[in-house]
């Protein structure tokens, strides 16, 4: 889906794969049939935008073999599907029983992060559609911040700063431009605004860039507006944003609200719980932790309101006492395209806990996922309609 803001710049808007990861090339195609195209079917549209998700192992098969990358190129545009932007987040095992750390592994101080998102450029600059010359791809938050030190810091500013020449190459080779944003998390090496910018200032800031995701934005207590003021003093951008809400509880101290909680805790993906009390944060790294009491364990003191990092719908709150920061989704957006300018031309919805959500939340089969991610669709094709941008397919 694509728009146009008041400035000229056209905005995609797609939704991310990784909701149903695959393994392997056919499973990426499945996807498909099964999936994207009932979704863009269902929105009545006549091109729909994935951010595809592909495992190591599709990757692979994708760049040593020219056949498979344009069978995968013309089954997209067969369906009118489009892509300009790939999570290259998760490396593999996404869809595994138990991901939670593991899914920042390799991280940016190992060879094989570099070596796997110069690959996924590649293949990028290939799927772009032939009138797009730009895209984008998220990547971690350099790694989770145990264990971590400076060795460790300085390879991965070595290796970004390789990968930014690679881009270069890409650019220079296929007329293409892709860039690498990197995306904030609770927990991780880069969890801040304060400390992305920081990161970023002295890196090739044509080719990498952020990636703001708006649930870590709201589990840290940050805003878009104090965040954006960082990068422009820096002359830094938003790549991409990556549109998704946190869980938030008022008051968790409360015995109905703690179990209303507890009905999320699941043990596929990690849930960073934090709360703020007097400007300071306080966190834990599960949400098991932080409901946590007794036998000589601490959970979250429960002194003021949390919000967890569990990605729920964008277009339904949870059941009360809980909701989502939707609403802090709505400021974002404001931030990003109520301006005279758009600061940012990709927008990805990207709810991957639709299968892990409380039992009576989950989606019923195939056909409750599609009409579930095509009611996020809505919802955010209809507030970038509000805030003046016109579709145009």
């Amino acid at each position: 889906m694509r728009f146009r803001h008041p400035d000229g710049q056209t905005v995609h808007l797609a939704y991310c794969t990784n909701v149903h990861p695959a393994e392997d090339l056919d499973g990426v195609l499945r996807q498909l049939d099964a999936y994207a195209l009932p979704v863009r079917e269902r929105l009545g549209v006549p091109r729909l935008g994935l951010g595809l998700w592909l495992a190591r192992e599709v990757a692979t098969t994708l760049r040593s073999d020219a056949a498979a990358l344009a069978r995968l190129r013309s089954e997209l545009d067969a369906r009118g599907l489009e892509v300009v932007t790939l999570n290259g987040f998760p490396y593999a095992g996404f869809g595994q029983e138990v991901v939670k750390l593991r899914v920042y592994s390799p991280d940016w101080s190992e060879p094989e992060r570099l070596r796997y998102t110069v690959d996924l450029a590649w293949l990028l600059a290939a799927l772009l559609p032939d009138d797009v010359a730009r895209g984008s791809i998220s990547t971690l938050p350099l790694a989770w911040r145990e264990p971590w030190g400076a060795p460790a810091q300085a390879a991965a500013r070595r290796q970004l700063d390789v990968l930014a020449g690679e881009l270069a190459t890409v650019a220079a080779e296929t007329g293409r431009t892709i860039r690498v944003a990197i995306e904030p998390e609770p927990g991780c090496v880069v969890e801040t605004g304060e400390q992305v910018t920081a990161f970023l200032a002295g890196l090739d800031a044509e080719r990498i860039g952020l990636c703001l995701d708006a649930c870590h934005l709201a589990v840290a207590f940050e805003d878009a507006d104090g965040l954006v003021a960082r990068l422009d003093a820096l002359g830094l951008s938003v790549v991409k944003l990556q549109a998704s809400a946190a869980l938030h509880a008022d008051d968790p101290s409360d015995p109905g609200t703690r179990a209303a909680l507890a009905s999320f805790v699941e043990p596929r993906y990690l849930h960073q719980t934090r709360e703020r009390v007097g400007g300071e944060l306080a966190g834990r790294d599960d949400l098991d932790a932080a409901l946590a009491a007794g036998d000589g364990v601490a959970g979250l003191p429960a002194g003021a309101a949390w919000r967890v990092h569990f990605h729920v719908p964008l277009h339904a709150d949870p059941e009360p006492p809980l909701r989502s920061t939707r609403e802090e989704l709505q400021d974002t957006l404001r931030t990003l395209f109520a301006g005279a300018a758009a600061r940012t031309d990709t927008v990805e919805v990207e709810t991957y806990t639709w299968h892990v959500l409380p039992e009576r939340l989950r989606p019923q089969g195939d056909a409750g996922l599609v009409a579930g991610i095509a009611a996020e669709l809505t919802w955010a094709r209809d507030n970038l309609l509000a805030l003046g941008l016109q579709e145009i397919g």
